[in-house]
Order: structure tokens, then C-alpha cells, then sequence
């Protein structure tokens, strides 16, 4: 018995079986199960693989190399450094040409500064006194310029009264610039160039035309729909595409990121891989007002007077400082993606007869009637195998009758 009991269950292993299917005839319910299929069918088309492209592979790990250089130049005429003229290697700030670079629109000069004492800036806090005891020898100036010599200069009004320092004289001067003085910036170029890979394809391009014509980079300006692979641009239209006046941004500075993405479908072809620029102020808020709006730093210049004595010019400088960030996606169909968002399609279909049965057994008048169909209670079955037992039993009998 045992083993027949075994032998059974092993065989029933290998039995096929299906689902049991009841028709309801009911044109609401037929109608929004076609409605539910055709939504679902309309998604996993037009969204997941017409639109995000789900028959493909994608690798958004972009290697990027971006090498900058600037070209143009202006004259500044001030009363402190008087007829200068500036070129890129004055301006332009790392000057080798990275992905993050800063140009000089204005400066604000401290000239020929020498150590010695002087006093202290009103603007600084720490540097106000009323006496030598506020001014305690060698201790450092938080946020100010040198190191106190233990001497209050005394004003008329004790507000104004700073402690001696000594460090480089004269202090910085202090005004809000009138004006950009490098007025010809607007006209500068950058040229960027950029190249880019994606490892899971192995596939590379650059964002400069593949040309033998040597004179191509000397003579073309950037233009989306003409010169789209021409990456010189005018520093004017970059300001202008991001939405600002240049002479406004040039005078106090300010932030810009310059946005490089790459979105390439591969199944169409390299020559469907193309650079798309986008430009934006990063240095200001959504109201455009704030005390953070701006960019600027200082830096000095050096140099040695007749007799060796060590001076300085200290620059506050104003500019523009562009980030320039690269993104990018590839795309090409693969059959992994492509199976399993088929079969995200093909379950999601199932859920609309789960839909519709609820509809069928909860929220119609004859629900019962379909619940008794597509449910078989456990005690009308046994009855039904007990009748076919008690059938199966009779036959014998019956036979046995037969033959006497």
C-alpha cells in the first residue's frame, strides 16, 4: 500500500494542469477587462519601450576628459596700476584649463603694500578699542589683518578707535566697484573640448568636429543648428543663454555651470550621439535676492624694490567662475531588458481579470451566482467522489448478478 501510495504521488508529479474558465456574460465587465488590457497594452508600448526605451541596455558610467583654453584680450587704465593690458594668462584662473575655471571681469587694487604697522580696518570687530589693554601684543586679529602691537590708536570718537597692527601697509581699501573695467570680456572665447566613454559599449566620441580643415577652430562660433560641433564659445552668449546681462554679472561676479550631456541610442548610430549644451547661474536663489550673490577672492603679485625690500599688490578680483559638468547615457537593445519587461507586460495584463472578478463577485446584483460558479465548496466534492465510490462499488455486484 505504501509503496502504491509513493508510486502515485511520483506519478502525479508529471500531470498536467489547467485553469478552469467560466464565461460571464456581462458587456460592462467584458468592456472594462478590453479597456484595462488595451491601457496596459498602450503603456508597455508607448511608455516602456517607445519612450524609455525598455528593449535596451543602458551604462550611464561616462568616463569624460575636459580640457578648457580662453583667448582675448582688453585694456584696464586705473590710477593705481595705470595702462595694463590684460591677455589669458592673466585673467584666467587655473591657466592650464580644467573643468572648473575662473575669469577676470573687475578688481579692486591695494598697490605696493610693504610690511610695517599701520592700523587696523573699522571694519573689523575684533579690531575696535578703547585703550593699549584692549590691544594685547602678538595675539592675532580675528578676521583682520595682522598681529596687534599692544598700541590703541585713539580717535576722537573711541568708536573709531583701532588697535596698531603689523602686517602688510596699507590695509586693503575698501569700495563697491562702479563698473566691469575689463569691458571687452564679453567678446572672450572658451573653447571646450570634451571627450567621452562609455565602458560597457566601448564606444568614444568628442564634441569637435572630425574635419581636416585646419582652419575650422579659428573661424567658427558655436550655433546649435549650424555648427553644433564647434565647442568655442562667446562668453557674452554663454551669460545671455543662461538668462543674465554680462555687464550686470561681470561687475560682482558670479557662477556658471555649463552642462555637456551625451544621450545616445546606439541601435541608430554614432552619428546619433550628439553633444547637448545647457547654461546656468549657480551663485544665486530662486528669489534673486541675497547676500551670497557673486563671486570674488583675492590674490597678490610680488616684487622687489631697488634697494630688496619685498612688496606686494593686493588684488580683490571679480569674475565668472564656470563649472563645466558632463553627463551622458547610452543606450543599445539587448534581449534581457527586452523578456523581462515583455513579461512585466504580461502580468500586469493578469491584473485586470483579478479586477474584473472582484467586480464580478462584490459589485453586481448577481454576484452570488458567479461566486457559486467559480467557487466549489469542499463538500460538494466529497459527495461527488463518495457517489462515484458507492457507483464503482455496484458494478461488481451487478456484474456478479449478471452472470448467475
Amino acid at each position: 500500500m505504501a509503496g502504491s501510495f509513493l508510486k502515485g504521488h511520483l506519478l502525479s508529479a508529471f500531470d498536467y494542469k489547467t485553469k478552469k474558465f467560466i464565461v460571464a456574460k456581462n458587456k460592462k465587465v467584458g468592456v472594462l477587462y478590453r479597456l484595462i488590457q488595451l491601457s496596459i497594452i498602450g503603456y508597455i508600448i508607448g511608455w516602456v519601450f517607445l519612450s524609455k526605451k525598455g528593449y535596451q541596455e543602458t551604462d550611464e558610467a561616462i568616463q569624460s576628459s575636459t580640457i578648457t583654453k580662453l583667448k582675448g584680450a582688453s585694456m584696464t587704465n586705473t590710477t593705481e596700476s595705470g595702462l595694463l593690458v590684460w591677455g589669458p594668462e592673466d585673467y584666467v584662473i587655473p591657466p592650464q584649463g580644467e573643468a572648473v575655471l575662473f575669469v577676470v571681469t573687475n578688481f579692486l587694487e591695494t598697490p605696493n603694500q610693504e610690511l610695517g604697522h599701520c592700523a587696523e580696518s573699522r571694519k573689523v570687530l575684533n579690531g575696535h578699542c578703547r585703550g593699549d589693554d584692549d590691544c594685547e601684543e602678538g595675539k592675532m586679529v580675528a578676521a583682520g589683518n595682522g598681529i596687534m602691537s599692544g598700541r590703541c590708536l585713539r580717535k576722537d570718537d573711541n568708536l573709531t578707535s583701532t588697535c596698531e597692527i603689523y602686517g602688510w601697509c596699507p590695509i586693503e581699501r575698501h569700495f563697491k566697484p562702479q563698473g566691469p573695467l575689463l569691458t571687452h570680456a564679453e567678446n572672450f572665447t572658451i573653447y571646450i573640448k570634451n571627450f567621452i566613454h562609455f565602458p560597457k559599449f566601448n564606444f568614444s566620441k568628442s564634441n569637435v568636429l572630425e574635419t581636416t580643415n585646419s582652419s575650422y577652430l579659428r573661424t567658427c562660433r558655436f550655433e546649435e543648428e549650424l555648427h553644433p560641433y564647434c565647442p568655442i564659445f562667446r562668453l557674452g552668449d554663454i551669460i545671455r543663454r543662461a538668462g543674465y546681462n554680462f555687464e550686470d554679472m561681470s561687475t560682482f561676479g558670479g557662477s556658471i555651470g555649463i552642462m555637456i550631456e551625451w544621450y545616445c541610442d546606439l541601435d541608430k548610430g554614432a552619428s546619433s550621439c550628439n553633444p547637448q549644451y545647457r547654461f546656468n547661474r549657480m551663485d544665486i536663489s530662486v528669489s534673486k535676492h541675497t547676500i551670497a550673490q557673486g563671486f570674488n577672492f583675492r590674490h597678490t603679485r610680488y616684487f622687489k624694490d631697488a634697494t630688496g625690500g619685498i612688496h606686494r599688490s593686493l588684488f580683490k578680483v571679480y569674475g565668472i567662475r564656470f563649472n563645466i559638468m558632463v553627463h551622458g547615457k547610452a543606450g543599445k537593445f539587448s534581449i534581457v531588458p527586452t523578456l523581462i519587461n515583455v513579461a512585466s507586460g504580461v502580468a500586469l495584463i493578469g491584473a485586470g481579470a483579478f479586477v474584473c472578478d472582484m467586480v464580478l463577485l462584490y459589485f453586481i446584483k448577481k454576484g452570488d451566482s458567479y461566486r457559486e460558479r467559480k467557487f466549489e465548496g469542499s463538500k460538494k466534492r466529497k459527495s461527488t467522489f463518495e457517489d462515484n465510490s458507492v457507483e464503482d462499488r455496484k458494478r461488481p455486484t451487478e456484474q456478479a448478478n449478471l452472470t448467475s
